[in-house]
This record gives C-alpha cells, structure tokens and sequence, in this order.
C-alpha cells in the first residue's frame, strides 16, 4: 500500500472504532443489569490491551454454561486454572485435598448446620447457593468453574491496572497499635469485630448473612467478610486473605450479592486480586464458582439465608485453604504467594465494609448488610454468627474475646453478643445517609 493508501486506512480508525468495538464487546458479554458501564471513546490501542489481558485470563473453556443472570462461567481444566501463571508457582502441584481439617474442640457442638438459629428465632435460617447451578448443568470432573470477565467489565474500572483490585487501605491515624486495619480517609467505612493483635492465628470461620444491599454509584460496594492478617498495618508488607459476599456494580455489572475471595502481600500495592481475576487462588472444586452469584438472599421480617465460610492454615503443607457452605472445599492460596502468612496470622476480622465517594458532597446512601442498624436485631439487621478461630493445634474454638469498631455509628454500627446456639455473634449495618449520618 502507498502513502496516500495507508493515510486513508488510518483516517478510517476513528469511524471504524464503534463498529470494532461492537464486535469486541460481543465477544466478551455485558452482564445485564442495571447498566453500569458508561462507555466513553475508547482507543484501539486500549482495547487491543484489553483483549490482550482477557485472552490472559478468560482460559479456554472444555464447556460454556450460560447463568440465568447472564453470567458466562467456563469449564476450565484445573492445570490450566490462572493461578499457575503465578511465577512462584510454576512447577506447582495441585493439592488435591488438604492433610486434615480444623478439629472441634471437645464438648463444643458443631455449629456449621444450615438450620442452626438464635435465641430470638428459631425459624427462618437456611443455607444459601449459587445461581448458576438452576439450570442443573455442572462442570465436567477435572475442570474449575470460573466465571468469564468481559470487556465491559474491564471498562467499568478505573484502569486496566485496578481492574479486579481494592485501592490501598489508608489505616486511621488515631488507632492504637493493636486496632485493626480500617480505613478513614481512603473513604472505606466499616463495622467489624476483631480479634487482639499478636495472637497465633492459624484461620478462622463464620456464617454470614446474606443481602443484596443498595449502591448508590457505580464505584462503591458493600461487602460483608472475613479477613486473616499478618503483617505491618501502617507498612507495606500486609498480608491478608479476605472472603464473603459482596456486591459491586463496577467489579461485575450488577447488583447481585455474590462469593468473592481476595488476597495481598504487600498492603494491596500490586500483588493480588479478587477472585480468580489474577494468577494466585489454587481452585479444587468443580461446583463453586467463585464471583458468581449467590442465590436466595433474605429478605426483611422474612426468611434469612446465610454462607459459611472457614479459612484456615493445612498444619503439614502450609497452604490456606477455604471452604464454602456446609465445608465444601474452593481451593487454597498457596504459601509461597505470601511472606507473613507462609508462617502464620495474627489478627483476624469479621464484619462489613462500604466504600464513601461522598458524590454529591454527602455521605453515600450504600447500605451495609442489610441497611439497617445492629439494634434491629434479627430478621431486620445484618448478622455474623458462629465467630470462631482456628489455633496452633489446628482445632476450632469459639472466640471469646472481641472487640468492635464502626467509625461512625450514626451511618453504620455493630453489636456483639453471645449464646449456647450463635456461640459468639454480632448484628450490623446501616443505611447510611440519614439525618444523623451525613
């Protein structure tokens, strides 16, 4: 082609962009919902990125399963899963299963029953799933389920670089030394329980409760967690391992609750990600799919739905593994991935974060759980059940000994109890903006 030719074809570009952006965007599906991806101009060179890094990480797929919610999940062979790109992990081999799990202490009984309640309801609890299983279809034996990032996805975030990150936490200037990681000024706002700092921690567990909060831009989330932690707060060494529920109109495009996991090792600066959206999280499971909705979810004065979740440290390999529901195997995040936690944690936290953008100049309206407050009580207010760590000897015990925070309890708060049923529990949550939260 001459000169003249190749000027014609590069002036072409911009007209053609909205016609290969189409077709990019096919490829890789809008989750439908409420809309929230705003396209703006976007380059070719951008979009070539973009397809670059979903190539990366969209595997190829034995068996395509179309949720009801319009999720994509893809069956993806285990040895091919993202996590082995790690570099660290190259000549990994797969655990299949973990050496032993957490042992109940003697005299404790077995919390993790679906239909375990309090002593002000003794009706109304039961597990909840995931949605993608209504169609009864399954991912073959051998395969993970991961559930297919999109284009649009990737544009929903503020770079191609945060995609699938949480910003930095900015601890509070004021803590004491051993408070917990919480964020004032990074506009993250939360209302957890915490466990003293210095301990040997070897995991944790709970069962949450599960909501489908309101958001109010498209940039924040609610989420309700557990979080394993070790490391400097105020450093850039943390190292946390974080599961629950959350719901995050950027991350996934709608505002349906769904399992996340996350992990860092140097205080969320470049290493980690959520879900499966990075090289680190080892899946094993072929019916969990982590990012996917989760499905029923309770609702006022009605039915309550919860997860349990249980983190914790394999005593002979070193590896953190996680179960999901009534201790259901996910998979593990490998020792090598950390620094602090290849040996152990020593703080664990339960409970809620939003983020605070403060948009129009006033606290944001996101909810927290359920949007309403801890005093509420159940079936009204959001609650975390069941608190309990794992130790040195690998056993189970109820934790006995918490302390909570919420940094603004006229927006969010929390509060603790205990009984023979719920062992330690607390409520929490909040609407936000209000006369008294502003």
């Amino acid at each position: 082609m001459d000169i003249a030719g190749r000027k014609r074809g590069f002036s072409l570009l911009p007209a053609l962009l909205p016609f290969f952006l189409t077709l990019f965007l096919g490829r890789y599906p809008v989750v439908s919902g409420l809309n929230y991806t705003m396209y703006k101009q976007v380059s070719s060179l951008r979009l070539e990125r973009i397809k670059r890094h979903l190539d990366k990480i969209n595997k190829p797929a034995v068996m395509t399963i179309e949720s009801p919610d319009g999720d994509i999940v893809d069956c993806v062979h285990k040895r091919k899963q993202p996590a082995l790109d790690h570099p660290l992990l190259k000549n990994h081999k797969i655990q299949r299963h973990p050496s032993e799990m957490p042992k109940v202490r003697m005299g404790k009984e077995d919390d993790q029953g679906e239909n375990n309640s309090s002593s002000t309801a003794n009706e109304g609890v039961r597990g909840a799933w995931q949605l993608w299983h209504r169609n009864g279809t399954r991912c073959p034996k051998g395969t993970i389920p991961i559930r297919r990032s999109t284009a649009a996805d990737v544009l929903r975030a503020k770079s191609l670089f945060h995609f699938g990150k949480k910003q930095r936490r900015v601890p509070l200037i004021s803590r004491s030394t051993d408070a917990p990681d919480v964020v004032s000024g990074n506009g993250h706002e939360h209302a957890i329980a915490y466990t003293g700092a210095s301990q040997e921690l070897y995991g944790a567990r709970a069962t949450i409760n599960v909501w489908d909060p309101t958001i109010q831009v498209v940039n924040e989330f609610s989420l309700s967690q557990v979080w394993i932690l070790s490391g400097s707060f105020d450093g850039s060494d943390l190292n946390s391992i974080e599961a629950g529920w959350q719901v995050s109109p950027e991350l996934y495009g709608d505002s349906r609750p769904r399992l996340f996991t996350y992990w860092t090792s140097d205080s969320y600066q470049a290493t980690g990600c959520y879900n499966l959206l990075c090289a680190g999280f080892v899946q094993t499971n072929s019916k969990i799919a982590i990012g996917a909705a989760i499905s029923p979810v309770s609702s006022f004065l009605g039915n309550q739905f919860d997860i349990s979740i249980l983190i914790w440290k394999d005593p002979k390999v070193g590896n953190w593994w996680m179960s999901f529901a009534d201790n259901t195997l996910v998979g593990y995040w490998p020792a090598e991935i950390f620094t602090h936690l290849a040996d152990r944690a020593t703080m664990v936290e339960w409970g809620g974060e939003v983020v605070n953008t403060r948009a129009n100049g006033e606290h944001t309206s996101t909810q927290m759980g359920s949007g309403h407050f801890a005093d509420e009580g159940f079936g009204k207010a959001s609650y975390f059940r069941n608190l309990e760590i794992v130790d040195a000897d690998n056993s189970l015990s109820s934790v006995q000994d918490i302390t909570t925070l919420a940094e603004n309890t006229n927006c969010y708060n929390i509060k603790s109890s205990y009984n023979n049923q719920w062992g330690t529990y607390f409520y929490y949550g909040g609407p936000g903006n209000n006369p008294q939260c502003q």
